[in-house]
């Protein structure tokens, strides 16, 4: 099973948005399951409970802080991650993409946990 989908069954084995995609990159990371529970919490419905940045993309920005292979560390990553995620998913307000407002859903919660996955191994990983 590639990363994207592991971190989509960790999202319907209970873990949020963002708990799903730090526990798909556990493995370059070394946070234990209790590290990426406490971590993720405050982010599954994004941050400020729909108000603010979508939760995948939080954690998709942790991990890239916390993967040793990614160099340089700088703000610049987080730039690219947004970039990306923002184009495949519309948006990167939670409010906005789940289309709270608006009545118009951009993207789906398992395809934003796919997206910052795909962003963490296109932008950062793979380059």
């Amino acid at each position: 099973m590639d990363r994207s989908e592991l971190a989509v069954s960790y999202k319907h084995d209970g873990y949020n948005c963002c708990q799903a995609v730090l526990k798909a990159f556990s493995d370059l990371t070394d946070m234990d399951d209790a590290m990426v529970q406490n971590i993720g919490s405050s982010f599954g419905i994004g941050m400020g409970c729909f108000e603010g940045t979508c939760g995948a993309l939080i954690g998709a920005s942790i991990v890239a802080g916390c993967i040793p292979s990614v160099n340089p560390k700088n703000p610049t990553n987080g730039k690219l991650l947004l970039s990306y995620f923002s184009q495949a998913c519309g948006d990167t307000i939670c409010k906005n993409i789940k289309g709270i407002e608006s009545g118009n859903m951009l993207c789906s919660c398992d395809n934003c946990v796919r997206h910052a996955v795909y962003a963490i191994e296109n932008e950062l990983l793979h380059k």
